[in-house]
């Protein structure tokens, strides 16, 4: 299944507090995106890896995703392992990806730093050919996406680039509180997390009407890049 991006996330919700926006305003173009989700979020103090799961799927539905995968690698003890590496390197020969979102290069959750620096060596490591992998019985091609980019999460890192995500924040606060046992819920009986507050769910839109004040536009959601971006023309570019 070819894809046009591939979205890692260290736990389900990385993806659509991250970058949400983007991708439904991507899929909305006529992009096919796929997210992919490292671990089940077992060790997340409200829910269970099951609620995860079936919240993963609504989430997915929302945003309108081509497919939605997990790797169930360990949650809370994400390593750089040639074990890990390898799962990830058979998702992205599997969907062969021009463009990789990952996860923050830094943040408060040490996963989400360690699966940026996992994907990122794994989006490499898929497109040495002495690296052989079989998926569903058959061996792969080797893939190597054109692109990594990391979107911004708890901590406020300084975006290299922004997307113009006015028209799609609604359905970006949709997709996140599918997650209905992780984020903020008045009624909710379990224990209040960083997450799970009033101010964290007001954030999701004050964060991105910051970026979209810089920027010049309604919202917007920031990312870093490891490459320079080169580019043709300035079509695009709102002035």
């Amino acid at each position: 299944m070819k894809t046009d991006i591939l979205a890692f996330g260290a736990h389900p919700d990385d993806v659509e507090l991250g970058c949400g926006g983007t991708i439904a305003k991507l899929i909305s173009e006529g992009k096919t995106i796929v997210i992919v989700d490292l671990t089940k979020g077992e060790l997340g103090t409200r829910g269970t890896d099951q609620t995860r799961k079936e919240e993963a799927t609504e989430a997915a539905r929302i945003l309108g995703v081509a497919a939605r995968e997990n790797l169930g690698l360990k949650d809370g003890f994400l390593v750089n392992s040639e074990e890990y590496q390898i799962e990830i390197v058979k998702m992205i020969r599997k969907y062969q990806p021009e463009i990789v979102l990952a996860n923050a290069i830094d943040d408060r959750h040490p996963d989400h730093a360690k699966a940026a620096k996992l994907v990122s060596d794994a989006c490499f490591l898929s497109g040495l050919r002495k690296i052989e992998t079989v998926l569903e019985g058959e061996i792969q091609e080797v893939w190597r996406p054109k692109q990594i980019f990391h979107y911004i999460q708890w901590k406020e890192i300084q975006p290299e680039f922004v997307i113009d995500i006015s028209e799609h924040l609604e359905k970006k606060l949709e997709a996140c509180m599918a997650f209905k046992t992780q984020f903020y819920d008045p009624a909710s009986k379990e224990p209040v997390t960083p997450i799970a507050t009033k101010d964290f769910y007001e954030s999701l839109t004050y964060r991105a009407q910051n970026l979209g004040r810089l920027s010049g536009v309604a919202y917007a959601e920031g990312f870093t890049t490891e490459k320079l971006i080169a580019m043709k023309n300035f079509d695009g570019i709102i002035l």
